[in-house]
């Protein structure tokens, strides 16, 4: 059901303000279980080069006391705040802060036809998360020997890499320091990816569309974050292995470590089994905004680089599995959590994850975005703090992170240390 607002859609902040007041059955109670009672205080580690990104400064020299635990009021406030979508921008939140202290919550509605309660269970598209399943993969076989992270991939996909990026390794592919650009994608407009929502993308065509222009800049010189390089990555695990990318990831990942909930959708646009629907902001001519369901959406532009559906008890298990080096073992799993060393600008990834400064502590993970969707994994390294978390934002793909997520991620870590 279409929700009419009073307020246009403020197109350069990205933020979402002024909706009319949903039904009273949008108002659902926030469903919490109670923090441990005990947390020890994180034991810092040394890391080879802190960056930066959207959440925080370089690193500082000296740190704040590093927190102890989370901030238990602060992530109460946040899933709460989707009680009013007006205000928080998101239908739904499901959180679980693992580590030292538990806590689990959901807030909001599965569906704002029926205002019931969200489903705490649910489903969801975790969009970029993806990248980390596949960063984990081309490390097995690595690790395997068949795959060499130093080589060309042109080596390995000759018939697609032009001569013009035969200097790009397949480590660069997976740091973002390739310096292949995007590929073309028709629209330019949430209009118009609407309205092509259900258009199927071939991943070969993507990187000709890619490799067909100029390079941004020299392999290894500088960092940005694109899909294009593990589009490439998915395609290079097919030519390894004779498999599809999705037997590959179920059969080395999902099934050994029985993430029963995840998935990867291949064509289809539909989510499979429970999930809450998620919800985008459109601008209408009258200069009033709706928010149209967008929960059958296909992924194929993401495929190996954005498409996977999971749930946060899948995603909080894979996150202890991998960084407790039960998914990618021995030296090879340091490249999860090794910053490359670039000749222009600071670096914010590593292969498969994001670094990121917060409450005093390194903090590893990766975040996604699909529309409807907003969801994230991570933690600090020696697992004392952990989370994963969904939110149905109703302008997911925005310019501006959602004060939800920031809520959470803050709520959980403390906030981004000042450079």
């Amino acid at each position: 059901m279409n929700v009419r607002t009073a307020v246009a859609v403020s197109l350069a902040a990205g933020l979402v303000t002024g909706m009319s007041v949903l039904p009273a059955a949008a108002h659902s109670p926030v469903s919490a279980l109670p923090v441990a009672a005990t947390a020890q205080q994180q034991s810092g580690r040394v890391l080879p080069s802190p960056g930066t990104d959207a959440l925080s400064a370089p690193s500082a020299p000296s740190a704040p006391l590093a927190r102890s635990a989370p901030d238990v009021d602060a992530l109460r406030a946040a899933v709460g705040s989707v009680r009013d979508p007006a205000a928080s921008g998101a239908t739904a939140a499901l959180v679980r802060v693992g580590g030292d202290s538990r806590w689990h919550g959901s807030g909001g509605v599965h569906d704002l036809r029926s205002g019931r309660p969200a489903d705490p269970g649910a489903r969801f598209r975790a969009g970029s998360v993806t990248k980390v399943f596949t960063a984990a993969a081309v490390l097995q076989l690595a690790s395997e020997g068949a795959v060499d992270l130093d080589r060309p991939v042109r080596a390995y996909l000759p018939d697609l890499i032009p001569a013009a990026y035969g200097g790009v390794t397949v480590r660069q592919l997976l740091d973002h320091t390739s310096g292949i650009p995007a590929p073309d994608f028709p629209g330019s407009t949430v209009e118009d990816w609407y309205e092509n929502r259900f258009a199927l993308h071939d991943a070969r065509a993507m990187v000709r569309s890619a490799t067909s222009k100029e390079r941004e800049f020299a392999p290894g010189a500088r960092q940005h974050y694109l899909n294009i390089g593990y589009t490439i990555a998915g395609l290079l695990i097919e030519r390894v292995t004779g498999d599809t990318y999705e037997e590959r990831i179920t059969e080395r990942i999902l099934r050994p470590l029985g993430l029963r909930d995840t998935y990867l959708p291949g064509r289809s646009p539909r989510i499979q089994g429970p999930h809450n629907r998620g919800y985008q902001i459109f601008g209408l001519p009258d200069g009033s905004t709706e928010l149209r369901d967008v929960s059958v959406w296909g992924a194929t532009d993401g495929w190996a680089a954005g498409d996977i559906i999971s749930t946060t008890a899948d995603l909080e298990r894979f996150t202890r599995a991998l960084f407790g080096g039960r998914v990618v073992r021995g030296p090879l799993l340091e490249e999860m959590f090794t910053l490359p060393r670039l000749a222009e600008g600071t670096a914010s990834y590593s292969v498969g994850l994001t670094h990121w400064r917060l409450g005093g502590r390194d903090v590893w993970g990766k975040t996604g975005g699909r529309w409807g969707y907003n969801a994230g994994m991570g933690g600090t390294r020696d697992l004392t703090t952990t989370l994963v978390y969904s939110v149905n934002s109703t302008d997911a793909k925005g310019q501006d992170r959602s004060a939800v997520v920031m809520g959470l991620i803050t709520g959980t870590f403390g906030a981004p240390d000042e450079g």
